[in-house]
């Protein structure tokens, strides 16, 4: 298991890419703000993939996805 830090919630606005890449690598944060813990980042479970699900992916329909004002128009 990968560590839990805490982290401030203006460290995290400021350095999001930092925390998003070693979130990827499994570490886990608890957000504070005013010395009070506000929230939790930590990584999805593997068993999370099942939470997503496409609708549709209009670049089947046409190379480089469909302009919407073409898809609102048929609606």
């Amino acid at each position: 298991m990968k560590k839990k830090t805490i982290v401030g919630l203006r460290e995290l606005r400021e350095n999001i890419e930092t925390y998003i890449s070693r979130v990827e690598k499994g570490d886990s944060f608890v957000v504070v703000r005013k010395s009070k813990p506000v929230f939790k980042i930590s990584p999805l479970d593997d068993d999370s993939s099942g939470l997503w699900e496409p609708v549709i992916d209009f670049t089947k329909i046409k190379k480089g996805g469909v302009a919407i004002a073409d898809l609102l128009s048929r609606l």
